[in-house]
């Protein structure tokens, strides 16, 4: 296939609507080496959706209950320096989620490995309140952080 041009990347056929509820006021765009692989991951394995896409151009947005991210295969565009792995070294994306069991066994049937096994954290906020969250942490195909955060609820701190 012939390198498209940035303009004819954003311009090419699209499939999909947009998210659910709109568009987040922030919204990563991860440059991955492969849409495929990248796209099997995040959806098969994490349960993300394709909101839209555009195929042509190797990029999709996503998105699993409100959260939202985009992926468009390395093209070069904005670009700021070599990509490597693993990508996004410094930055872990935290995604909330009201159920981890059902992520956790889509990794296990894929005999992914995980960054950090599932646990219980509490973050303090504020001067009187903690937040719970049962959490663990994953690499996708490119190296990307990911946690995945259930609520457990709050606490006042004794």
């Amino acid at each position: 296939m012939t390198e498209l041009s940035r303009v004819e990347r954003d311009a090419s056929a699209g499939t999909g609507s947009g998210p659910t509820g709109g568009f987040a006021p922030l919204v990563p765009e991860l440059d991955v080496t492969s849409i495929e692989a990248s796209l099997a991951f995040w959806c098969g394995a994490l349960g993300f959706r394709i909101a839209y896409e555009r195929r042509q151009a190797k990029f999709a947005y996503l998105e699993r209950q409100g959260a939202q991210i985009m992926l468009c295969e390395i093209n070069g565009n904005w670009q700021v320096a070599g990509l490597e792995r693993p990508f996004g070294r410094g930055i872990n994306f935290q995604i909330a989620t009201d159920e981890l069991e059902s992520i956790l066994e889509a990794l296990r049937k894929l005999d992914w490995p995980l960054f950090e096994e599932p646990s219980e954290s509490w973050y303090r906020i504020g001067e009187t309140e903690e937040t719970g969250s049962r959490e663990f942490l994953v690499q996708d195909p490119d190296g990307y952080l990911i946690r995945f955060a259930q609520s457990i609820g709050r606490r006042n701190i004794a």
